[in-house]
């Protein structure tokens, strides 16, 4: 019964480390780029979009569809920082832990 008590309060700490975790990646800002930098995405570490910055040459009216996919590849190269962001946290976190290859805590 001791080792059951034990267990449970390893279980809440584990519990509230993540809950810090997850409120830590939520103050965690990467940047994504595209086409040599004229886009710049900055995103948290939960992939909300914090910002976007264009460069003035791609105001062009007949180059809309490359500023438009510049846009996505910058959001596409953001959001992959931010979950290997996330991911580094979570491995710090769980390390040593039996977790399942490929479980997601979040």
């Amino acid at each position: 019964m001791r080792d059951i008590m034990g267990l449970m309060k390893q279980a809440q700490a584990m519990q509230q480390k993540l809950q810090d975790a997850q409120a830590e990646l939520e103050t965690v800002e990467v940047e994504g780029t595209s086409g040599g930098g004229v886009v710049t995405v900055k995103v948290t570490g939960k992939g909300q979009l914090k910002a976007i910055s264009i460069d003035a040459s791609l105001m062009n009216p007949d180059e809309k569809e490359i500023l438009e996919d510049l846009i996505v590849a910058a959001m596409n190269d953001a959001k992959g920082k931010a979950d290997r962001a996330a991911e580094e946290r979570m491995a710090a976190l769980t390390k040593g832990l039996p977790i399942p290859p490929g479980m997601k805590l979040f």
